[in-house]
């Protein structure tokens, strides 16, 4: 089940058009689905659970929190939607594809890909624009 969340004033324009391409990007991955949640937020709200849960005293435009068996995914995924803004504007996307790539790459962290490398972020990124594609086929 995929469910979302608003800590703030956002909706997402067409929850289930979401929820499909989710459960595509799953697919693609030949990953099943537990319990999917994303949490849309502010800065304060996401610099909070950075600090209480991770130790962090920055901002940052996603946290996940994996809850995963195997290829069952499982798992919290909280945006925050002023960083999501704020980095569109800064390279220059449309707000919409930035939250498709945020939101892209918390289900990639739950399927196992990291960002901590050079080369990881690279994969990532690539993984990133093909989720994104899968959004604009016709359902």
């Amino acid at each position: 089940m995929i469910e979302f969340h608003y800590e703030l004033d956002f909706k997402l324009a067409d929850e289930s058009k979401h929820i499909v391409w989710i459960e595509e990007v799953l697919k693609s991955e030949e990953a099943e689905m537990s319990q999917l949640d994303y949490i849309f937020c502010t800065d304060e709200f996401l610099l909070a659970k950075n600090k209480q849960f991770l130790n962090h005293d920055t901002l940052t435009d996603i946290i996940t929190f994996d809850y995963s068996a195997r290829r069952c995914i499982s798992g919290d995924i909280f945006i925050s939607i002023e960083r999501v803004r704020e980095n569109s504007q800064k390279y220059n996307v449309r707000f919409e594809i930035e939250l498709l790539r945020v939101m892209a790459h918390g289900v990639l962290h739950l399927l196992g890909f990291k960002d901590k490398t050079k080369e990881e972020s690279t994969i990532m990124r690539a993984k990133e624009n093909e989720k994104i594609k899968l959004f604009h086929v016709e359902q």
